[in-house]
Order: C-alpha cells, then structure tokens, then sequence
C-alpha cells in the first residue's frame, strides 16, 4: 500500500517506466517478422476502428479486454496461436499507447518476448504496409 505523501503515478510516467524493458518495434520489422512466421501481430483496437480503417491481414483480432485470456499459453481460453511463453507477440493498438500497456501484462503472464508496435496501426498504414477493408 501506498502511503498518503506518495505522488501519484501520471500515465505518460507510467508509459515511460513500461517502455524501458519493451523491444518496441517499428511497422517494417513487425511486418518482416510476421512474415518470416517469427512473431504474431495482435489486434487489439475495437471494432469500430477496425471497421473504420480496416485490418492487418496476418494479425490475430483480440478485444482488449480478451487479451490475456486468449493469449495465455496455460488458459484455458486461449487462442490456438499462443503456443508457447517464448512466442514473440506484437500488440498493435490504433496509436502505439495502449499497447505498450497490454504487452506489459502479457509480460506478467510470462510472455517474456511481448512488445508493442510504435504508433500503432496509424503507423502500419503509414508505413504503406498490407491493410484489408
């Protein structure tokens, strides 16, 4: 427990602090990777932004609010894909915020190769890379 003269923990310090021990990558080497079967690309955005903007074609789709339970190699609601704690997964948000959030708990869980992508699917799409609508 947190004593009352403690500073609160802002959310651009706490990104900061979770960003040190991630290997955040950029869309070209999540893309090469993905493509050399040396990671799996997880889609985390919500519908509505996948509906808006489309998809990462070889990415896994999981709600945000899924994620640990269907990436879980031990769950019992996991994905047929997590296969394993040494799996190299790269979350995706829309922007590269919440995901370095979300890799950091799939670290917690022993998923000790999670990352994040920088700047998320806005940088995919950016990047030029493969999008579906």
């Amino acid at each position: 427990m947190s004593s009352a003269s403690e500073r609160p923990l802002g959310i651009d310090e706490l990104l900061e602090r979770v960003r040190v021990d991630l290997d955040r990558v950029e869309a070209a080497d999540a893309f090469e990777a993905a493509q050399a079967g040396e990671a799996l690309l997880v889609d985390i955005r919500y519908a509505a932004l996948r509906d808006r903007d489309g998809l990462i074609p070889s990415a896994l789709v999981v709600e945000r609010n899924e994620l640990e339970w269907r990436l879980d190699p031990q769950g019992s609601h996991r994905a047929p894909e997590a296969t394993s704690h040494d799996l190299r997964v790269v979350v995706i948000c829309n922007e590269g915020y919440a995901s370095s959030l979300a890799a950091v708990s799939l670290r917690q869980l022993g998923l000790r190769r999670a990352t994040d992508l920088v700047g998320g699917f806005q940088a995919w799409r950016d990047a030029g890379l493969p999008v579906t609508t």
